[in-house]
């Protein structure tokens, strides 16, 4: 690859995509050269993820032209497209829980022994390409089993082994730990040397200054303006994403804190959540820190009902609560914001409007009859829509067909219509762009206002600390310390993120 007299790896021109309602692509144009990273930006909605499913053969365009190394290509399938080279690592993830991590890797490209599969062979090269990009992981484990970044850096090594030319990388780190994020940048800097292209998507534009040499900036499905990459142009990127000036990246407000809300004694669930001691205030933001694998989702799931407790007591109002089951906690006004929306969060084959009402059937229907009364849910569903700006013509329109940062909002949303008490969120902001991030934010604040108790968990470090009004944070499946934000830092959550237990079994 290196070397070659090729002007462009990839050439997409004059690309136009509609889907019904809505004009995607219009008149959109792209370019990548070996050995360089192309991050491709833009607020949710702009188009990104429609043009690089077009160069991958997932979707077909409607017009224009694609070159893959200056040679027409038309009708390209994901199967035709991976023969060119070129592999797409989607935002979310596209994993057969039920097989193992080496028959995910090469789901499709199965080596065989005559006509038998040779599990052994496959395992063995899985177990090869994993170690050259130093993920721990056994290639026999069956995916389902694996965490969210354990399965990210699964689809990672299926994408590489491919030996791709052209690799399309959307949030590839948007589930992945620190240590994770550099390996994946190391691994971004060697497929340069080799001269592979990379189209790179992220909202996390702070990464930008370790990965990309140019960027192409999308808003409303047209191109907006490409140019060399320069970290004192950030500004000036995130107005041209969004169209208008973002003043402040943490919007905080000030709320006198209130009476306690929940608190949580002793709570232990499996072996990530231990012993775990919470309280949460009225009009009081709860940031939730820590590494992966602290236990910060697990304890929130135990909280919610969504995993079984082993011990602990939960007071909702200082009233001791029952929660056995979702329905419990949702019934008591405690709500989950899950990390995986598509997974945890939607139906996505069912519409934004019954994705918003599914949950909330209780205050829609007649007591008497059970029949739907269509104009409360009407008027609940556009408020919902209008007060989220949830981006969409219709409410008719499947989950699935929305951008992440709109599916996001919708999931968002179906709690919002409860008036809950207690409102938790876990990695909200994950895969959402610069401007939808501030919405949340924004979301946030106005239910800290009414006297509703927020926690969220994030990874995010400067998130925690911009809109936090109290920090716990947790290591190793329990409460290593906590911060009022008056006197939280870096380096003290990080102190605190990394305290672990020494396991005096394995010494002995």
């Amino acid at each position: 690859m290196k070397g070659s007299a090729v002007e462009h790896l990839v050439r997409m021109e004059g690309i136009n995509k509609a889907f019904p309602g809505v004009i995607a692509l219009d008149d959109v144009s792209l370019k990548l050269t070996n050995g360089e990273v192309l991050a491709l930006l833009g607020e949710n909605g702009a188009g990104k993820s429609t043009l690089v499913k077009i160069l991958s053969g997932v979707y077909t365009l409607d017009s224009g032209e694609v070159f893959i190394e200056d040679n027409k290509v038309n009708y390209l399938t994901p199967k035709k497209a991976q023969e060119l080279g070129i592999t797409m690592i989607h935002q979310e993830l596209n994993m057969c829980a039920h097989l193992t991590v080496a028959e995910n890797i090469f789901l499709g490209r199965e080596l065989k022994n005559r006509i038998f599969l040779s599990n052994k062979e496959m395992n063995k090269r899985a177990r090869e390409i994993l170690a050259s990009l130093d993920i721990d992981i056994d290639p026999e484990t069956l995916v389902g089993g694996l965490t969210v970044s354990k399965q990210q850096m699964v689809e990672i090594a299926r994408a590489l082994s491919c030996n791709s030319k052209i690799l399309i990388m959307d949030e590839p780190t948007s589930s992945l730990s620190s240590k994770e994020i550099d390996e994946l940048f190391s691994i971004l800097r060697k497929l340069k040397k080799q001269g592979c292209g990379v189209i790179y998507i992220s909202h996390r534009l702070d990464e930008l200054q370790y990965v990309a040499d140019r960027v192409m900036i999308m808003r409303d499905g047209k191109h907006i303006s490409t140019f060399d990459f320069d970290q004192g142009r950030l500004s000036e990127i995130i107005t041209l994403m969004v169209g208008r000036e973002i003043k402040e990246k943490y919007p905080r407000i000030s709320c006198e804190k209130g009476k306690r809300i929940l608190q949580i004694k002793n709570l232990n669930a499996g072996q990530l959540v231990r012993n775990v001691n919470l309280d949460l205030h009225e009009g009081e933001i709860l940031g939730i820190a820590g590494l992966v694998g602290a236990g910060r989702t697990e304890t929130m799931k135990a909280l919610f009902g969504a995993d079984p407790k082993d011990s602990g007591e939960i007071f909702l109002d200082d009233k001791k609560i029952n929660i056995q089951k979702p329905k419990d906690s949702i019934m008591q006004g405690i709500v989950l914001v899950p990390e995986d929306r598509k997974k945890d969060g939607l139906c996505v084959k069912l519409s934004i409007k019954e994705n918003i009402t599914l949950p909330n059937l209780d205050m829609i229907i007649t007591k008497i009859a059970g029949v739907i009364k269509k104009k409360k849910e009407g008027g609940i569903v556009a408020n919902t829509i209008k007060r989220l700006h949830v981006r969409t013509h219709s409410s008719e329109i499947n989950a699935e067909n929305l951008s992440g940062g709109n599916q996001q909002k919708v999931v968002v949303g179906k709690w919002l219509v409860r008036n809950s008490r207690v409102v938790v969120f876990d990695e909200p902001t994950r895969g959402i762009d610069v401007g939808a991030k501030v919405e949340i934010y924004n979301i946030m604040n106005e239910l800290k206002k009414n006297n509703v108790g927020v926690m969220f968990i994030s990874s995010e470090m400067p998130e925690i600390l911009g809109i936090s009004d109290r920090i716990v944070v947790m290591c190793d499946g329990r409460v290593t310390g906590e911060l009022d934000i008056t006197n939280a830092t870096q380096e003290k959550i990080m102190g605190y993120a990394t305290q672990f237990e020494s396991k005096k079994e394995m010494l002995q």
